[in-house]
């Protein structure tokens, strides 16, 4: 009991909690409610991952939330970390599109937290705040070699006043992402900038994907930072975020996938086609790289293809046309 006091009265932002579970989308919903709450994420992994970095984890762990067979190895660590409370076991969270469902499952797991802790302000307050969006579109932007300047001149020709808010992921080193943002921002109106923590879309923004961290979207506008890093050789994983928004937004979704090199994003076009999101590229004569964008084409999926200019002016144009059909959509644009 005293050390659950103690814990009630520490800064949240210092309250450390790991995630084991099995299911990836369970860790991803029990990572997404640990942030929400304000506490600090020390892992999310496998139970199978855990026996490997436990040993490595340098500092005691205040609560451990486990969705797996709890058995004499995890008993043993939860244990030694000197832990003040042990979650075994919950219900299956709903995907995060969702939005109704996995609400209502994350506020049952805060009010579980709330009591556990002795902290009823975890129920009222959260660092997300329900708010109106105030775009119809998202444009996801990826890119590798080439890719700058070419979604330099797509912005340059996307007016930010549209109803839209942009996603960019992009193949860099960490040293000259940093730069990115500089480099996008020249002789436009866009706001560009790397995501360093989980926020909202936002109109006349373009947010850019961190190399070391993933992302994920939820059907509410929600960009989701997650403390671990992506799976597979590329950084950001294009595919990885392809699949989500086009499991968030469906229809709503457009992948604009420009020059670059390699073939990330091209594993999920079935699921992207089964959902009725559109998929365009850059024209590859008019790319730096172009076997990203000629690999998109060659999936027989694409539905447009053309220079940086053209691809901006089809998507104001796609906007008009759904605002004067009354059919809000939102899109992805892909630069590899």
């Amino acid at each position: 009991m005293d050390n659950i006091r103690a814990l009630a009265l520490k800064d949240k932002s210092k309250i450390k909690v790991l995630v084991v579970a099995e299911d990836h989308q369970q860790r991803m919903a029990f990572s997404d409610t640990v942030h929400s709450c304000g506490f600090y994420l020390v892992d999310c992994v496998t139970p199978t991952q855990l026996q490997d970095k436990f040993d490595g984890y340098e500092s005691a762990i205040d609560i451990w939330l486990i969705d797996s067979d709890y058995d004499e190895h995890l008993a043993t660590m939860t244990a030694a970390s000197n832990s003040v409370a042990v979650l075994v076991g919950f219900s299956q969270a709903p995907y995060l599109n969702e939005a109704q469902q996995y609400a209502k499952w994350q506020r049952k797991l805060k009010r579980k937290l709330a009591q556990m802790l002795a902290l009823p302000t975890l129920v009222d307050n959260s660092i997300y705040r329900d708010e109106v969006s105030d775009w119809h579109y998202v444009v996801f932007l990826g890119a590798s070699m080439g890719g700058p300047s070419a979604v330099k001149a797509f912005l340059d020709h996307l007016s930010p006043t549209l109803p839209i808010s942009i996603l960019l992921a992009h193949h860099f080193n960490q040293t000259m992402i940093s730069t990115l943002p500089r480099i996008l921002n020249r002789h436009n109106d866009w706001r560009c900038q790397m995501i360093t923590s989980s926020q909202r879309l936002r109109t006349g923004q373009c947010l850019i994907a961190p190399i070391d961290k993933q992302i994920v979207c939820d059907s509410t506008g929600r960009i989701i930072l997650l403390d671990q890093a992506w799976v597979g050789d590329y950084k950001p994983a294009i595919g990885q975020i392809l699949k989500n928004t086009s499991d968030v937004y469906g229809s709503e979704l457009i992948n604009i996938i420009f020059s670059g090199m390699g073939n990330d994003g091209t594993q999920y076009l079935d699921l992207i086609q089964d959902n009725d999101s559109q998929l365009w590229a850059q024209d590859p004569s008019l790319s730096t790289c172009p076997s990203q964008p000629q690999a998109i084409i060659d999936s027989g999926y694409c539905t447009f293809i053309g220079s940086p200019q053209a691809l901006a002016e089809k998507l104001t144009d796609y906007i008009a046309d759904r605002a004067a059909n009354d059919t809000p959509h939102s899109f992805i644009v892909s630069d590899l």
